[in-house]
């Protein structure tokens, strides 16, 4: 009987064996769900999304209307910017949105320039908090 287990055990150990080496190569690897091309393109999506909303945001803080009304309140450009680059892509995408509809309604004169000024002197303190938390 002891023989009987041993001969199973070689049997079993043989077809394992067996069955390894008529695999083929490629089943054996690991597959990746998704292809590092995939992933390079959302990298550079991710990337041109990003830039595009911080320039939105930039934009915004670079109207007349900020720029001037900016000086009083001693609002550096530079660490502003400083500042929007360190966002998160959600903040930021968040903050570009805003920049979009704030922009439109003052187009439109729906806002008046106090109003957006009191609006951008908000961000600006809402976005300089979240980088000091940070």
């Amino acid at each position: 009987m002891h023989f009987d287990l041993r001969q199973s055990t070689r049997l079993l150990v043989g077809c394992v064996l067996i069955t390894m080496l008529a695999l083929p190569a490629s089943l054996l690897a690991q597959t990746h769900v998704v292809s590092q091309a995939e992933i390079h393109k959302e990298l550079i999506n991710n990337t041109q999304t990003r830039q595009k909303n911080l320039e939105k945001a930039k934009q915004l803080f670079s109207l007349d209307v900020v720029r001037k009304s900016g000086e009083p309140a001693q609002l550096d450009p530079a660490r502003i910017d400083a500042a929007l680059s360190k966002l998160s892509d959600a903040e930021l995408a968040q903050l570009a949105s805003r920049a979009d509809k704030l922009q439109g309604d003052f187009a439109a004169g729906r806002i008046s320039d106090r109003d957006l000024l009191l609006i951008l002197l908000g961000i600006v303190a809402l976005v300089l908090i979240i980088v000091a938390v940070r």
